[in-house]
Order: structure tokens, then C-alpha cells, then sequence
């Protein structure tokens, strides 16, 4: 499945104080980025949610800098320059596994196999390859 929005990293939750109580929520880019995603999901997925054990391929596709020059470019378009600058691949992946909870399966921790990548592209995207084991 391939979704055609710009992955957005898991950033430390930010928290308020609801009366006697604290309520712990997103920051506003992560809380967008989790709905957006999930609709986007369940317009191209019509199935139920997977509850058994699952591998998960995810192949994230991030936006190349704009001040490179085209030498550089061109070698982070064919992927032989990967990212190795912030946000963290794990980041990355906590955000989008639990915006597609109870949308592609029950719950994340149905995921006993997980395989992550991250590339530079002009087209910022994910791709994502769930198989029932």
C-alpha cells in the first residue's frame, strides 16, 4: 500500500492540567499527521483488522533537502546516500503504527516481525506491506 503523505515523527507528548488531574496528549503536526493518515488508510483498506501475528514492512520516503548541490541530489534520489539525520527511523514508526491501530490491525503489538527503511525522494511517501503469519 503506498500512501502519498509526508511521514511525520513521534515527538514527546505534551501534557496539561484538567482540574485535579494532568491529560497527556500529541503535539498538534503529530495529532494531524496520525488523523490524516488513518483516513487516508481506511479509504484505500475495506477489510477488517488483522488480530493475529503480522510482519510489517515499512519503507519511508522523505523530503531531500533543498540546499544540496545536484551531485549530491542525485545521489540521495538513486539511494546510494540514505538519511542518517534526524528524525529517527523509530520515530518515524511509533507515529504511523499507532495511527493505523484498529484501522489495518487490532493492536500493534499483534507485530512480531517489523522491517523499516528510510530514503530521500522528490515524492514524499510511505509504503507499507502488512502479511498475516
Amino acid at each position: 500500500m503506498i500512501l502519498h503523505i509526508e511521514p511525520v515523527e513521534q515527538a514527546r507528548p505534551r501534557a496539561t492540567r484538567y482540574g485535579r488531574s494532568i491529560r497527556v496528549y500529541d503535539p498538534p503536526k503529530v495529532s494531524k499527521y496520525k488523523k490524516q493518515l488513518s483516513q487516508l488508510v481506511r479509504s484505500q483498506y475495506k477489510g477488517e483488522p488483522l488480530d493475529g501475528a503480522i510482519e510489517v514492512e515499512i519503507t519511508f520516503y522523505r523530503q531531500v533537502q533543498k540546499s544540496l548541490s545536484k551531485k549530491e541530489r542525485a545521489r540521495r534520489l538513486s539511494g546510494e546516500h540514505r538519511p542518517t539525520v534526524k528524525p529517527d527511523l523509530d520515530n518515524y514508526i511509533k507515529s504511523t503504527l499507532d495511527a493505523l491501530n484498529g484501522i489495518l490491525w487490532t493492536d500493534d503489538a499483534y507485530i512480531v516481525d517489523l522491517h523499516a527503511h528510510k530514503y530521500y525522494s522528490d515524492d514524499p511517501h510511505i509504503e507499507i506491506t502488512v502479511t498475516e503469519l
